[in-house]
Formats: structure tokens, C-alpha cells, sequence
């Protein structure tokens, strides 16, 4: 048997292979340098929050739920900005409308009042010249009465108009001629109480200051009223089409959208969805036939209104003027002549009163027309036959005063002496039957503007609560479809 020696040291091994030197390599043969290594390409840019958001957006939008919200988001849009311009177009109209009646008409007939009382009051003027120390009080308080009221009138249209506007320059204009013409008016009445002819004088002055500076002043203040009146309708009639088109745009948005809910899950009805149909047709059926009912309240307003209180205050007009050339013609005794065409001479003031009262006749014809019930057509009827009367007793006045007889003249117009056969009986009578077709016309105008007006009541507010309603309604029934997929 063998044994392993005994020691500790360690058995004889073998020695470790040696490698070989490697002998030294010759260089690369001398040549060209080799070209530079490329440098390495610009770490790529880091991407904003905003375009790494949109990308989320476009991979989320060809899924269905990222369409679904797309969808609830234009719909919602649709709705709510539907609502906000309904809401703003008729509350301009409403307010267009507020104006035609609370404002316009009422300046409209404030300036016609203007024109009116300065007309009276240079007639009453005249009569009570004419009538001399027989003047009665009752035309003394006329006068001072029409003088209060263009005053009063004025001061009201003064504070409607805005400082800058030609208006406010007509109003100031007459709040200067106004104490002017009383004084002259005051001047030929004190030398006509003492018997100095000079009165009569005095008195055309203030006749000529009526009708070339006051009475064509009081006109134009008269007109522009009138075009602010038209402006107000202009705004408050015109179709809201904006409206319209985003109305029915969103009704037909909605009505896609449930189709296609419709085709992908053969669901009949999603509640959201309808009940902003729903919100989105009462709206645009309550601005269409509320808007349709306004206007042809206030186009009758117009027609059957202002039409014929125009025309109304037109005739009232003829009928002063004419009185006031009438009286005047007695107070010149020929003093200011004119010379017409065919070369034939005649009194300035009859020549006027001829041109008016065939004024009148034309203009009650037409109130005639645009009369549409019996209370408005029986006054204008009442006048026209006063008017014809006032015209027969004109030619015997006229006869009188051509033939010589001032007194008997001056009885026939003023009706000192015979008062059932003075044409101051028959001016009063188409004064009066003008003023109750004025009240009847005016309570026309204002009813079917009222109405007119009352038809879009709560219709901004309205909208503008069914429109956040039916945004509500889209949202929810887009909610409950993306509900599915969680």
C-alpha cells in the first residue's frame, strides 16, 4: 500500500508555459493623413408640454371615447353660444321696441305739440287783435295757455336730446325766440288797446318771427324726432337670423348626434341628448313666433299708429295756419301783397289761407284712409264737413272785405256781431274733431305697441336659461355613453 509522504510542503508542479515575445511590427507605410472621425449628431430637442398634450389629444381622439368628448364639447358650444345670441339680439329689439313706445313716440308727439301750440298761439294772437277791447278771456287764457305749453314742451325735449345734436340746437334756438315774439305780441296789443294803428305793425312782426324763424324751427325739431322714431323700428323689427341659423345649426348638430348613438348601439332614445333637443326647438320656436308677433305688433303700431297721427298733426297744423292768415288778412288790409304767376295781385295772407285749407282737405282724405274703425274715421269726417263750412263763410268775409265792409268782415271771422255764422265757429269745430281723432289714433298706437312689445317678454332671460339647460342635456347624455367604457 502507498502513503503520501508525510510534510507540509507542497508537491513539486510543473512550470507555467511562457509565451512568446511578439517582435515588433513595422508602422503603416508613410502616406496621407486619414480624415477626421464624424462629429456626433445634437441630442434630439426636448418636446414642449403643449405639443406632447396635443399629441395626447390626437391619439385620444380616434378612439371612441375621445370622439364622444369631442363630440359633448360641440354640442355644448353649439347650445350655449345659440342661447347667448338669441338672449342679445332680442334684448336689443325689446329695448328698440321700449324706446318706439315709452320714448320716440312720445317726443315725436311732444315736438308736434311744440309746432301746434306756437301755431294757436299766434292765431289766438291775431283774433284777439282783431277783436281789440271785445276781446274775450277765453282767448286771452288760449294764448297764455299755448305759450306755457310750448314752453313746458320744450323743456322736456331738451332733456331727451343729447347737448351736441342738432335737436338740442333747435330747442335752444326757440327758447330764444320764444320771449321775443311774446314781447312783440304784448307790444301790439298795448298800442291796439290805445288805438295806434303802429300795433298792427308790431303784431306782423310777430307773425313774420312765427312763421319765418319759430314755426319752421318747431318743424324741423318735428322731423328729427320723426327719424329717431323710424331708427327705433328699424332696430326693433329685423329678424334675429343669427339666431335663427345657430338655432337650427344646433338642432341639426343634436339630431346627428343621436342618429350616430342610434347605429352604434341601437338605442332608440338617449335622454341627455333629447332633452337638449328639446330646450333647443322651444327656444327657437319661442323666438320665432314671439319675434313673428312682435313685429306685426309693432308694423301695425306703425301703419295704423304713426301714420295717422302724422297725417293728424299735419291737418291740425293746415287748420292753424290757415285760421292765422285769415285773422291776418283783416289785420293787413292789403299792407303785404303777392303777385302770382298770371300776374294778378293779391293779398299775401288770403293767398296763404288758400294754399293751407287745401292742405287740410288733402290731409283729412288721407286720415280718412288710414282710419281703420269707426271711432277713427267719424271725427275726420266731422271735420272735413266743418271745414267746408268754415270755407262758405270764408267767402262771404272775403266779399265784405273786398267790397269795403272791414266790420261786417271782421264779424264774419271773428263772430262779434253774428257767432253762428263767424268761421271762428267752424275753425273751433275742426280743431276739436282733429284733437278726439289725435286721442283715439294715440290709444292705437299704444295698444298694439304694448302688444307688440309684451311679446317678447322673458324671451332673453328664457333663452339664455334653456340654452344652460340643454348644454346640461348634452353633456349628461355623452356622459352616460362614455360611462360604458370604464
Amino acid at each position: 500500500m502507498t502513503h503520501s509522504p508525510n510534510g507540509s510542503a507542497a508537491p513539486p508542479s510543473r512550470p507555467l508555459p511562457v509565451i512568446p515575445a511578439v517582435p515588433a511590427q513595422p508602422g503603416p507605410p508613410a502616406g496621407p493623413p486619414h480624415p477626421a472621425a464624424p462629429a456626433p449628431l445634437p441630442a434630439p430637442a426636448r418636446r414642449t408640454a403643449f405639443a406632447e398634450g396635443v399629441d395626447r389629444l390626437r391619439a385620444a381622439a380616434v378612439t371612441e371615447p375621445g370622439r364622444l368628448r369631442a363630440i359633448g364639447a360641440v354640442l355644448a358650444l353649439l347650445v350655449i353660444a345659440f342661447g347667448a345670441v338669441t338672449a342679445w339680439q332680442t334684448t336689443d329689439r325689446a329695448g328698440a321696441a321700449d324706446d318706439v313706445l315709452h320714448r320716440s313716440q312720445p317726443l315725436s308727439s311732444d315736438a308736434a305739440d311744440i309746432y301746434r301750440s306756437l301755431a294757436d298761439a299766434n292765431t289766438m294772437a291775431a283774433g284777439g287783435y282783431l277783436a281789440g277791447l271785445q276781446e274775450t278771456g277765453a282767448t286771452r287764457e288760449r294764448y297764455e295757455t299755448d305759450v306755457r305749453t310750448a314752453a313746458a314742451k320744450l323743456v322736456t325735449a331738451a332733456a331727451n336730446s343729447a347737448p351736441d345734436s342738432p335737436s338740442a340746437a333747435t330747442i335752444s334756438k326757440l327758447n330764444e325766440l320764444l320771449p321775443r315774439y311774446k314781447g312783440l305780441v304784448e307790444t301790439a296789443r298795448a298800442n291796439n288797446r290805445q288805438g295806434f294803428p303802429v300795433g298792427g305793425a308790431y303784431l306782423r312782426a310777430a307773425n313774420t318771427t312765427m312763421q319765418d324763424q319759430m314755426l319752421p324751427a318747431a318743424e324741423d325739431l318735428y322731423q328729427k324726432e320723426n327719424q329717431r322714431l323710424r331708427a327705433d323700428y328699424a332696430d326693433a323689427t329685423p329678424y334675429p337670423w343669427a339666431a335663427i341659423a345657430l338655432g337650427v345649426l344646433a338642432l341639426a348638430a343634436l339630431a346627428w348626434a343621436q342618429r350616430r348613438d342610434y347605429r352604434r348601439t341601437n338605442r332608440v332614445l338617449n335622454h341627455g341628448l333629447a332633452a337638449a333637443t328639446a330646450a333647443c326647438a322651444v327656444v327657437l320656436l319661442w323666438l320665432v313666433v314671439g319675434h313673428s308677433v312682435a313685429r306685426a305688433g309693432l308694423d301695425g303700431s306703425y301703419e295704423h299708429g304713426v301714420r295717422s297721427l302724422n297725417v293728424l298733426h299735419d291737418a291740425r297744423i293746415a287748420s292753424l295756419k290757415a285760421r292765422s292768415d285769415e285773422n291776418l288778412t283783416l289785420v293787413s288790409r292789403g299792407a303785404e301783397t303777392r303777385t302770382l304767376p298770371d300776374g294778378t295781385v293779391m293779398d299775401a295772407y288770403d293767398w296763404a289761407y288758400d294754399q293751407e285749407i287745401g292742405a287740410l282737405g288733402k290731409t283729412l282724405d288721407q286720415a280718412g284712409d288710414l282710419a281703420d274703425d269707426a271711432a277713427g274715421r267719424d271725427p275726420v269726417r266731422a271735420a272735413s264737413a266743418s271745414m267746408k263750412v268754415w270755407v262758405a263763410r270764408h267767402t262771404e268775409a272775403r266779399q265784405a272785405n273786398d267790397s269795403g265792409d272791414y266790420q261786417k268782415a271782421r264779424d264774419r271771422v271773428i263772430g262779434t256781431a253774428d257767432k253762428d255764422r263767424a268761421t271762428g265757429e267752424c275753425f273751433d269745430n275742426v280743431d276739436a274733431s282733429l284733437a278726439k281723432a289725435l286721442t283715439h289714433e294715440t290709444g292705437e298706437f299704444r295698444q298694439a305697441a304694448r302688444d307688440g312689445r309684451g311679446a317678447m317678454t322673458g324671451l332673453p332671460a328664457g333663452s339664455a336659461a334653456l340654452a344652460v339647460l340643454g348644454a346640461a342635456g348634452a353633456l349628461f347624455g355623452i356622459g352616460r355613453r362614455l360611462s360604458e367604457y370604464r
